[in-house]
């Protein structure tokens, strides 16, 4: 109480208040940037899988195996018989709208992959995170800062670095890939739509469900016996990246909005360069190995730029 009698101001709550507000969210950041690495991770496998199950069938067949058997294991994992509420959602009309969108930006990555090096595909890929940037403030409300934007471009102008697409020919898979990608972009701003509305195990279903009923009418006319079990282990393998991934990036767009998190796909390319040359023998040139420390880069500098706000700075 002051001297006169009357209560003295409490200015100092208001502050810490809004400090420990700001300090919370951007722990969730933290955690949401930390799923989508992992995520990241369990597609650049995908994709790899992806592109060496191409070469003994055709690419709508691995379509097809990527989604039944993730279907299949997110359903034993969350066992819609004990938990038949898992079947339930609040957006059923955004639930298909999204699948519908990531079954057509995995089938045209998938046949694109036939045609390029992996690298090339996530390279391509990078332009996700303008898309998502884009079109999370008109649609979402969701809007990043200037600092958050200089460091998505200077990722990407690492991107260009990689594919110099001033360079050479461009290859009609590399529009294709492109086409993927908007549509792959649309595909997590809806995932972010539905983070407070369906539960994680709920919306990881319906992920899968549409691909696997549209893959399965069509695998038919395209079946090829799988020729060793090497690449039936491989079909079982590309459904489990991708559930669990899937399942990661659900969680993700829970702790953070979809602006804070694309940015980092570009991680997604040390992953696709491993892979490329542990699988594929693809060596990566220097240019590539360039464009990947822009990237990366660009990426540890968001990290940093999360945690001032983890520790309620600005």
């Amino acid at each position: 109480m002051a001297r006169d009698g009357h209560e003295a101001p409490q200015t100092g709550a208001g502050d810490d208040g809004a400090a420990e507000i700001r300090a919370a969210a951007g722990r969730a950041r933290l955690k949401g940037i930390g799923l989508m690495c992992a995520a990241l991770a369990c597609f650049a496998c995908l994709d790899a899988l992806a592109k060496w199950l191409g070469t003994h069938m055709d690419p709508m067949q691995v379509v097809w195996a990527r989604y039944t058997a993730a279907l299949c294991m997110i359903l034993i994992i969350f066992n819609p018989v004990r938990n038949p509420g898992v079947f339930v959602t609040r957006r059923p009309w955004i639930q298909t709208i999204r699948s519908a969108l990531l079954f057509g930006s995995t089938a045209v990555n998938f046949i694109a992959l036939q045609y390029l090096q992996l690298d090339q595909t996530v390279a391509i890929m990078f332009a996700t995170p303008f898309i998502v940037a884009i079109l999370s403030g008109p649609i979402l409300g969701e809007w990043i800062g200037m600092r958050r934007w200089i460091a998505v471009v200077v990722g990407f102008l690492g991107v260009l670095v990689v594919t110099q697409p001033w360079s050479g020919t461009l290859h009609w898979a590399m529009l294709l890939t492109f086409a993927g990608t908007c549509v792959y972009a649309l595909y997590n701003i809806l995932t972010r739509m539905l983070a407070g509305h369906d539960s994680a195990a709920t919306t990881s279903i319906y992920s899968v469900a549409f691909g696997a009923a549209v893959a399965t009418i069509l695998v038919p006319f395209i079946w090829t016996a799988p020729p060793t079990l090497a690449v039936v282990v491989g079909m079982i393998a590309i459904g489990a990246f991708g559930a669990f991934g899937h399942w990661l990036l659900i969680v993700a767009h829970g702790y953070a909005p979809p602006g804070i998190l694309a940015p980092f796909i570009y991680t997604q390319i040390i992953w696709m360069t491993a892979l490329g040359w542990l699988v594929f023998a693809q060596v990566p040139a220097a240019n590539t190995l360039a464009g990947a420390a822009i990237v990366i880069a660009s990426g540890l500098y968001l990290l940093y730029r999360e945690r001032v706000v983890a520790r309620g700075g600005r």
